[in-house]
């Protein structure tokens, strides 16, 4: 039986599909078992890295190297898929990992603007969060890191888009007239009504929605047996 987790992961890795030969940048458990799936599976072609300045194979045996320099090159002219994760994402994908409550005086302080703005103005951002509810899938950020298809409009972003936002119950992307969410996909055993219970701003959703695709059964053996055999997954995921 398939578990909720692997459906998370078969979602991250579908972010990387025909992208060809670009950067994967994951951030979060899930995400970076995603992405060496798609490595090991349909994108060969991917390049994985060790956070620093090492290309590595799925198994994080090195494979070439990447100085600084042709990193940014790689970051600025869209070459980079990053997957991040978001305290607060709004229906435009403004993304918040920086403080909740008013910038001046804020109730928590969090990462901090980081890499954010950088990323999702000069390479393709998907988002990944672990469990959706109402206080990350919210009406307004309190502070926009990652910029939303609203401020990027406003920018003359060339590289901007946001592929998807995987979560714990869906997948979501933003195709619609005016670049608001959309409910793309459900996890199995999720319903419309869940989701639209544990989001704070309404969403598009269509008439129709399929379910997250299965795993074929040689992804399914290499999730479990190759890249996560200690099922770490189940403790982002534990459905």
């Amino acid at each position: 039986m398939t578990t909720r987790a692997e459906y998370c992961v078969i979602a991250c890795a579908e972010a990387w599909r025909d992208g060809g030969e670009i950067l994967a940048s994951p951030m979060g458990l899930i995400p970076s078992v995603g992405a060496r799936l798609a490595r090991l599976t349909f994108a060969p072609e991917l390049l994985l890295t060790d956070g620093e300045a090492t290309i590595v194979r799925p198994d994080g045996t090195a494979e070439g190297w990447l100085p600084y320099r042709q990193h940014l090159s790689l970051v600025t002219s869209g070459r980079r898929h990053v997957m991040m994760g978001a305290s607060q994402i709004d229906r435009y994908g403004n993304q918040n990992i920086s403080c909740i409550g008013d910038w001046a005086r804020p109730k928590r302080q969090l990462l901090g603007v980081r890499g954010a703005p950088v990323n999702t103005l000069n390479n393709p951002t998907s988002y990944w969060i672990p469990k959706h509810s109402r206080r990350v899938f919210v009406e307004r950020v309190d502070m926009v890191c990652g910029v939303g298809y609203d401020r990027a409009a406003e920018a003359g972003a060339r590289h901007h888009r946001i592929p998807r936002v995987v979560s714990d119950l869906g997948v979501f992307d933003f195709a619609t007239p005016d670049h608001s969410m959309r409910l793309a996909a459900l996890h199995p055993g999720v319903s419309v009504d869940e989701v639209r219970e544990a989001t704070g701003f309404a969403l598009a959703v269509p008439d129709e929605v399929p379910f997250t695709r299965e795993p074929t059964a040689g992804e399914l053996r290499l999730i479990r047996q190759v890249i996560d055999p200690g099922n770490s997954r189940a403790r982002e995921v534990p459905l």
